[in-house]
């Protein structure tokens, strides 16, 4: 499954610099950069109706796949898609199944005790999605059911929220996104708490009109690509195809294919603008 544009290739036939060592030998001699992705992260990292690895991130490290296609000299590299849970992705970096983890990772400190982070490639904010005729606000959840995806920066952001706001909810782990939105309209959860594009994109273009997000971010969320930790060069490889992409309009055309309708926001606008690093 390859993504290839003119725009992409003129752009990334400019990703040169110092190469070929730990991951990236790999990837010359076999030919193939390990993606790492999740099957329910949409519109970031999913698995699409015919079954093929799609997203923001999956997009976006197929881009920088080919980025180092050109930096190696390989005639054509190939994606070997790895799936990944939120409990074992960092494992799976750390133990070398993975090259790139390519799902909805927000880049932390204790993160980097396991991996190391790319540039980052996208910033988000937790926020809290109700039904229309339930709560209507934060405030209001007390004693209430609240959704939230284990083992993710979000839980660690909705307990927090809770905390300082002195508010006892139940906090509800759930299997994934959709399970939680078919919760929420069952009226099993009161509330489902995850990073604000992942809410808008549940209701996008769907039937769910009794479902509404709310305008408060309750954290900061800035995504990044896992790798290896220590292997400088692979890093610095990723970090210059990142910064080619950014300085162009490739960026502009991943995100269109992947949010539709939903322009980027300031915030990510600059982050898109700083991290294209010059040479």
């Amino acid at each position: 499954m390859r993504m290839l544009t003119s725009l992409t290739l003129a752009a990334l036939l400019l990703a040169t610099g110092p190469i070929l060592a730990g991951t990236l030998d790999r990837i010359k001699e076999t030919g193939t950069l390990r993606i790492g992705y999740r099957v329910d992260a949409a519109p970031y990292s999913y698995r699409n109706s015919i079954g093929d690895p799609a997203g923001y991130t999956v997009n976006l490290c197929q881009t920088v796949g080919l980025g180092l296609e050109k930096m190696l000299g390989i005639d054509t590299i190939r994606f070997e898609y790895i799936e990944v849970g939120t409990k074992d992705r960092f494992d799976a970096v750390e133990g070398g199944r993975v090259d790139l983890l390519c799902g909805a990772t927000t880049a932390t400190l204790s993160g980097r005790e396991k991996v190391d982070f790319s540039l980052p490639t996208f910033v988000d904010g937790a926020s809290v999605m109700y039904r229309q005729n339930g709560p209507s606000s934060f405030n209001e959840l007390a004693g209430r059911n609240v959704g939230v995806r284990a083992n993710t920066t979000t839980e660690r952001a909705l307990t927090s929220t809770l905390e300082n706001l002195e508010l006892d909810a139940n906090v509800i782990a759930v299997a994934d996104h959709e399970k939680a939105l078919e919760m929420l309209e069952a009226g099993k959860l009161d509330a489902y708490f995850a990073d604000r594009v992942i809410l808008q994109y549940l209701i996008a273009g769907r039937s769910v009109t009794a479902m509404r997000v709310s305008p408060e971010n309750f954290s900061v969320e800035p995504y990044a690509l896992g790798l290896k930790r220590g292997d400088n060069e692979f890093r610095l490889a990723v970090d210059r195809a990142l910064s080619v992409i950014y300085s162009g309009r490739v960026i502009v055309e991943i995100f269109r294919r992947s949010f539709g309708n939903i322009e980027p926001s300031e915030a990510l606008r600059t982050l898109y603008l700083i991290s294209a690093l010059p040479e």
